[in-house]
């Protein structure tokens, strides 16, 4: 049986799963608003899953958040790069999926994990991995769109892990260096950068490498001077025994080195941790940042609730979370290196 046929049947064996837990109307799942009063909000700030978030504050006001394909179990199938938007941060909207129906990605066999949203030469870039567990030749592509909710526009291949010649070639991160385009990209088998061409559609020259094996899903931000790489570690998905955890480094350039608060550098340290599990929530990783009007920064990732760790179809269940980042003498860090589990101030917008 070709892996084509088996993943089908597994999509099938999910919605029918997925059939006998859901509700008559078959409605679409809703963000939960659990904000205590008005001007607080409190964890997590969407449900049921956001795996792997990605935001962008877009030009028409709102903020939008896109997703790991995922099934939520409520008899609608996967969804292919779910998107989410809100006016706070705090509620949530589902809006849709990023690709058409029977339009996505389909260059090669797999699931379209840990997109990654920038705007770019006035589009909308999404940069995705196609790939499937224990796949032995993973990659990157990208496609664009007009407007944040889509449809996109997919234009094939970016980079392809035996090609490129890094393994597992999966959780791309764009970053802009004033004018000259990088895709940073790696999960436990080094994290590597490579420069794109102008229109951010094809690779430069050959890959560099900026981290060690401990890490996957880099995200770069720069601040005062310094790139910051944010980074996870340990097992994303293993409900609530997952071990995944945020570390950070940072470094004047953009192609390193990248230092932690030590000054080790993280091709052979583990960085900074900055997130780790509470005693409510496990796995917490895989973030992205995003700055209210203060200019005060915000962590978006997802993480696992311990009393509710996995789907009905038995995958873990990843809500999106959001917390404040505190910064102090030039490093980032959260409060008390915990998902935030009590009633908090919401950004302010």
């Amino acid at each position: 049986m070709s892996k084509k046929w088996i993943r089908s049947l597994l999509i099938l064996a999910a919605v029918f799963v997925g059939l006998a837990g859901c509700n008559e109307k078959n409605e679409k799942p809703a963000a939960k608003n659990l904000s205590p009063k008005s001007g607080e909000f409190q964890n997590p700030v969407f449900e049921p899953v956001m795996a792997d978030p990605s935001i962008i504050e877009a030009d028409d006001g709102y903020f939008y958040v896109y997703g790991t394909e995922d099934n939520w179990g409520d008899g609608m199938g996967p969804r292919y790069v779910p998107v989410v938007r809100s006016k706070d941060l705090v509620k949530w909207d589902y809006v849709g999926e990023a690709f058409e129906a029977g339009l996505s990605p389909n260059w090669k066999e797999g699931g379209i994990w840990a997109p990654d949203i920038r705007y770019y030469q006035n589009k909308y870039y999404l940069y995705y991995s196609l790939s499937t567990w224990g796949d032995e030749d993973p990659g990157i592509g990208v496609a664009t769109s007009d407007v944040p909710e889509g449809p996109f526009t997919d234009h094939g291949k970016l980079l392809r892990s035996l090609e490129i010649g890094v393994d597992n070639s999966i959780d791309p991160a764009f970053y802009d260096d004033n004018g000259t385009p990088y895709l940073f990209w790696g999960s436990f088998h080094g994290i590597y950068g490579i420069e794109l061409t102008k229109d951010g559609l094809k690779t430069v020259g050959n890959p560099f490498q900026v981290a060690g094996n401990a890490f996957e899903a880099p995200y770069i931000m720069k601040k005062n001077g310094y790139y910051y790489m944010f980074l996870s570690l340990g097992s994303c998905c293993e409900g609530e025994n997952s071990t995944y955890h945020v570390a950070v480094a940072r470094s004047k350039s953009i192609k390193g080195p990248y230092l932690d608060k030590d000054g080790k550098d993280i091709m052979t340290s583990n960085g900074t941790v900055i997130l780790a599990s509470s005693k409510n929530f496990a796995g917490p990783g895989h973030n992205a940042i995003i700055t209210d009007k203060e200019g005060k920064d915000w962590i978006v990732y997802h993480a696992i609730q311990k009393d509710e760790p996995k789907m009905i179809s038995g995958i873990t269940r990843r809500p999106l979370m959001l917390d404040p980042i505190i910064w102090k003498d030039g490093w980032p860090s959260i409060k008390k290196q915990e998902p935030g589990e009590k009633p908090q101030k919401a950004p302010k917008l």
